[in-house]
């Protein structure tokens, strides 16, 4: 019901109520009827439910068939390796989760404990959970409004709405009825809202809604019907399991009946196609997967990004979209002077400081700075800075900077007198005691009241008609510009009027200027939306500010181009059919004075295209968006404890710049991911190929079940770990964005999987094939060696995607290094370490057979890098031709 349309009395007259409020029979047999005015919260899993979801995912359930089966064949380093990577990635899964369904806790802690009404003609205080409609709340400051009202009352009262709206500066509530039934929350001036904080003044309303009835119940309605969706990566090792199971099963049923039908023993064939299986499946991935994103987290966090769910850091490297909002993020989050307009002449605001302080003030500035300073009511603090309303200080920042402190010029010029702002003449006015012992008023307020109220010829354009043109074209060009514009007045007093009263007191003015002020970028977010497009991502704004603030402020930092199109209000997005809409909405720049579902809204229709959405947010209005979208952010200074909840990360500084140095790490988490499973699984191709091939050519199976579970442990262990910590390629930020549902083995991956697994099933079988020839003794122990190695030249070579591995040297990546020198070091100990030949059934190998062994595992190390080099060449012919 629009509430807002209808007059004090209406309401009243609907709700069956009176300025005295509810007799306490009534009121409680209302609150039997409605029900109590608390947040109902669906029942959700419990805790034991959620870890035991942890198990479903499928490469998990590969995981544990792998465990079992490496128990079975007494394999026991290996189950236990696995069982405690499966626990641990539940155990995190768990905790992510769990933290998930906290969301509704919050918002039901933004509720009002206790409320101030009026019972039968008599004020008093109740809990809040029993408030019913009809029920007449009282109002102060600092109150938290306790359910819906219609204001009945308001004395200067001013309320932060920025949980439900999203900006910052408190709303001036009147308590006239409004015309539009449509009008957007931030505009409905004479309604207060559950779960927002009375900030100035007094005021009275009647109860309309409470409970899940109320705008925040709304929302979180809509918080508990959305459900979050799956990261890109969970969707891609998903399928990635489901492929690779299949596969495995297959190779090693025809490897085991290839052996059987050439004679082999049947034990052997057994254990070695359970072998094959169980170094196929590369069980090191969800510790990889883990690991790089926890390594990702941290560095986010030093970058003032907190991971509170941890497939988000990878998510981040997917996205497509992102729906920021402008307050705080884009912009600084506090009112400034941007241009003051004296006499004809346009000054910024460093421009004026810079001629006041050089002696060249223009004509009239000393008088408005004066102005300023004094008709002001923000105050200095100890620390230097600013208290009061956003727009005072502002006013007081810009007189202190060009040198007009305001308290050296009250000893001067005292304030005797004011007539406090209010919403309907809409300015405000100070007297002080001037020269000459007489008196100064200064009036400060919209400059379409101060221009009615000035005397002929007073506006300091000029006289008359044209005067107050220019001045008024001055004005509409400021709010154009997307500035909130002020008027600043004067007139002089031989004495203080024995009535102060508006009516006396604000006519026959002399307009001394205009100031124009707004929240101005953040100097780093234009930079921050140019990476976005060199990256691919567009960035849209959303925003509960008024359309011209939000175009000017999106034209500044280059989110839209010019002022055509590109520019939606909430009301037209309401009114605009589902199908346009969706047609419409990939061309779309901004949006202003949105609501919660239109913002849900704005989510899905881009998601339904097939983009992947990070939307910021700070206030509960946002948090069903942040639940949906694909990665929801957090504002951690402004922010509520709601859409922290409902976040999957949390900017600590509020800065949209974090989010593209955030998208960056989410760009490297996701290489060094797919580096990991183009190593192990070209690992796992060579040590299938090796044993597949062999006997088609001739040759006795070239590995015992030891040695493939042995380079399954050494090859797959640490260097696949050490490629977590990859530094990020060169113009990792001038690449488009992955589709949303390409595949893990996409751009050349499964082709390099598949060439270089053969090549390095090749080069094993040649050596085997030559050691035999020869009548070599040692020609298992080469084979053994060469394979294992070989994959070692392979973790080196596939670092980078271009680069050469001496480009980038071989310190950049340290732990790599580490882990290669470890392995090759563990390698030679089953050579040549008399204990340890028994169990691998190795010899050790002379120094000539040695040197052959290591030249030929380089193969694969010099093949790599002559494929990155054609791919450089190729890339600069394509940039010449280009």
């Amino acid at each position: 019901m629009s509430w807002h349309c209808k007059t004090v009395g209406e309401v009243l007259d609907e709700l069956a109520s009176s300025a005295d409020g509810l007799s306490a029979a009534e009121a409680a047999r209302r609150l039997a009827t409605f029900g109590p005015n608390e947040l109902e919260v669906k029942r959700g899993r419990s805790p034991l439910s959620i870890f035991l979801d942890q198990f479903r995912d499928f490469m998990i359930l590969v995981l544990i068939a792998a465990a079992i089966i490496s128990g079975s064949i007494g394999e026991a380093s290996d189950t236990v390796a696995i069982v405690v990577i499966v626990v641990l990635n539940a155990i995190i899964g768990f905790v992510q989760e769990y933290r998930a369904e906290r969301a509704m806790a919050a918002l039901k802690g933004m509720a009002a404990p206790a409320a101030r009404v009026m019972r039968g003609a008599t004020p008093g205080t109740v809990a809040a959970a029993r408030l019913v409609p009809g029920d007449i709340v009282l109002l102060e400051a600092g109150s938290i409004v306790p359910a819906d009202l219609r204001l009945t009352e308001a004395v200067q009262l001013r309320i932060e709405e920025a949980p439900l709206t999203g900006e910052s500066l408190p709303v001036e509530k009147r308590t006239v009825a409004l015309r539009d039934a449509h009008l957007p929350i931030g505009d409905r001036t004479n309604m207060a809202y559950k779960g927002t904080l009375v900030t100035y003044g007094r005021g009275t309303g009647v109860v309309v809604q409470t409970g899940m009835a109320t705008e925040l119940g709304r929302i979180a309605s809509l918080l508990q019907e959305e459900k979050g969706v799956r990261t890109p990566l969970q969707k891609r090792l998903a399928s990635f399991g489901k492929r690779l199971a299949l596969a495995v099963i297959a190779i090693c049923a025809i490897v085991f009946v290839i052996g059987i039908t050439r004679g082999e023993e049947p034990l052997l064939m057994l254990l070695t196609a359970i072998s094959l299986a169980v170094a196929a499946i590369p069980e090191a991935l969800p510790a990889v997967v883990t690991i790089s994103l926890a390594l990702g987290a941290g560095k986010m966090v030093r970058q003032n990004a907190l991971i509170r769910k941890l497939p988000a850091v990878e998510t981040l490297g997917s996205v497509t979209y992102i729906c920021t909002d402008k307050t705080g993020t884009l912009t600084q989050n506090r009112m400034t002077v941007e241009e003051v307009w004296l006499d004809g002449t346009v000054l910024g605001r460093e421009e004026l400081q810079g001629l006041v302080s050089g002696g060249k003030a223009p004509d009239g500035a000393g008088i408005l700075l004066t102005a300023l300073a004094l008709s002001n009511d923000a105050r200095q603090d100890r620390e230097g800075g600013s208290i009061g309303d956003p727009t005072e200080v502002a006013l007081l920042e810009i007189a202190r900077g060009a040198g007009f402190e305001k308290g050296k010029l009250e000893q001067e010029f005292a304030r005797v007198a004011e007539i406090p702002f209010d919403s309907e003449r809409k300015c405000m006015t100070t007297f002080h005691a001037w020269s000459d012992g007489k008196l100064v008023s200064f009036t400060k307020g919209a400059i379409e009241a101060l221009s009615e109220r000035s005397g002929p010829g007073a506006p300091s354009a000029g006289a008359g008609a044209a005067g107050r043109e220019a001045l008024l074209a001055a004005a509409e060009r400021m709010a154009a510009d997307g500035m909130r514009v002020l008027g600043i007045a004067m007139r002089s007093w031989d004495s203080l009027p024995d009535s102060l009263t508006p009516e006396i007191v604000e006519r026959e003015l002399t307009i001394l200027g205009l100031v124009g002020m707004m929240d101005p970028p953040r100097g780093e977010a234009q930079e921050a939306v140019s990476h976005c497009g060199s990256a691919g991502i567009r960035v849209v704004m959303i925003t509960g500010d008024h359309p011209l603030t939000a175009r000017a402020i999106a034209r500044r930092i280059g989110i839209v181009a010019d002022d055509a199109g590109g520019v939606l209000s909430g009301r037209e997005l309401d009114r605009l059919p589902a199908s346009e809409f969706e047609k419409r909405v990939a061309d779309i720049r901004v949006y202003a004075r949105v609501a919660p579902e239109q913002k849900l809204k704005i989510v899905r229709a881009l998601q339904e295209r097939g983009e992947f959405v990070a939307m910021t947010g700070d206030g509960v209005n946002d948090a069903p968006a942040l639940k949906r979208a694909d990665i929801g952010i957090a504002m951690g200074v402004t922010g509520t404890d709601v859409a922290k909840e409902a976040a999957d990360m949390v900017l600590l500084d509020d800065n949209f710049a974090t989010i593209v140095r955030s998208v960056r790490q989410g760009r490297r988490i996701f290489d060094n991911i797919r580096k990991f499973v183009k190593y192990t699984m070209t690992s796992n191709s060579g040590e299938i190929w090796t044993i597949f091939l062999a006997p088609f050519l001739g040759l006795p199976i070239p590995l015992l079940p030891i040695h493939i579970l042995w380079i399954n442990l050494v090859t797959d262990g640490l260097p696949g770990l050490a490629l977590a910590a990859e530094p990020a390629e060169r113009g990792i930020m001038n690449r488009p964005p992955r589709h949303p549902r390409e595949s893990i083995f996409a751009r050349g991956l499964g082709i390099h999987i598949v060439w270089v697994g053969l090549l390095m099933g090749f080069v094993s079988i040649f050596t085997q094939a030559w050691a035999i020839r020869g009548g070599d003794p040692h020609w298992q122990t080469m084979v053994f060696t060469v394979l294992c190695l070989s994959q070692m030249g392979h973790v080196l070579a596939i670092r980078s995607e271009r680069d050469s591995l001496f480009s980038q040297g071989l310190f950049s990546n340290r732990p790599l290094l580490g882990a290669f020198l470890l392995t090759f070091a563990l390698q030679m100990a089953t050579v040549y370490l008399p204990v340890l030949n028994p169990i691998f059934k190795t010899r050790p190998l002379p120094l000539p057979e040695l040197l052959f062994t290591l030249a030929l595992s380089s193969v694969v190390f010099v093949a790599v890098e002559m494929e990155k080099l054609f791919r450089r060449r190729r890339g600069a012919e394509g940039e010449e031709g280009g």
